[in-house]
Formats: structure tokens, sequence, C-alpha cells
């Protein structure tokens, strides 16, 4: 998925970058460049969630844990593991119930008449998938949550 994100994000790089090449030439740019740049953006975001999650790439604040010991961090992570799937999940459900209420409004953007719901559908799967790997990570694998992944 995140792979997927990589190249659209590059395809709208490459995309602006003709696009003021164009403009710099005393031609037109690419008609509706930006509303690409924010339907891509939206759509690639939501699609880097669940590499995200599956390398613990989020911030950590252990100052006042690391002390501890580590079977007691483990189930601090453990935790924390449960509370982002239950974040996840909360998100996906949300953003599901955004996409159906724009989708029934018809909702498209100004130029290139894109429907806006397009740009909701990644993050629902991002956010989904990313669910379910912290739920994998908190139950599948639990010698992973006490992994010093990500420090």
């Amino acid at each position: 998925m995140a792979a997927l994100g990589g190249i659209v994000i590059f395809s709208v790089a490459v995309a602006v970058m003709i696009s003021v090449i164009m403009r710099n030439f005393g031609l037109r740019g690419l008609r509706g460049d930006f509303e690409l740049v924010e339907m891509s953006c939206a759509f690639a975001a939501g699609l880097f969630l669940p590499l995200c999650q599956l390398t613990r790439g989020h911030v950590m604040v252990d100052l006042f844990t690391n002390w501890l010991p580590q079977g007691i961090r483990a189930g601090i992570d453990w935790i924390w593991l449960l509370c982002f799937a239950l974040a996840w999940a909360a998100l996906c459900y949300l953003t599901l119930q955004g996409l159906l209420q724009v989708r029934s409004y018809g909702d498209r953007t100004m130029l290139l008449a894109i429907p806006v719901w397009w740009s909701y559908a990644p993050a629902v799967l991002g956010f989904g998938a990313a669910s379910l790997i912290a739920l994998s990570q908190a139950f599948l694998l639990p010698a992973a949550a006490g992994d010093q992944a990500g420090r």
C-alpha cells in the first residue's frame, strides 16, 4: 500500500513540475493541478498509515518508562497497541461515514470534476489495515510488543 502511495506522490510531483515548466514558458499550466495535489496527498497519506503502524514508526516518549523493567515496558507497549488499534478502528469508521456522506452529496472538485469521496477511500483502507496490524502486533506477535523497534 505504501509503495502505491509513493508512486502517487511521485506522479503528482512530476505533474506539478511539468505544470510549472509550462507556465515558465508562457503556456497554460495543467488544468486542476492543485486539485490533483490535494486529492493525491489525501490518497497517499491513507496508504502510508499501515506501514507506519507495521514498523511502529510513531513518536514515542519513553522518558518516564525507560527505568522500568522490560516486562512492565512490554505491558505498557501492549496497552498502547490496543489503544492504537481502537483509535485506528474509530478513525476507519468515522472516515467511512464521511465517505458515504460526501458520496451521497455527489460533491466533485471544481475544475476536474473528480468525485471528492475518492480521496476518502484509501484513508478508510489505511485506517482499517493499521487497526488490524496493531491488533496482530498485540495478540499474534506478543514478543514484538516489547521489542525496541522504532527506538
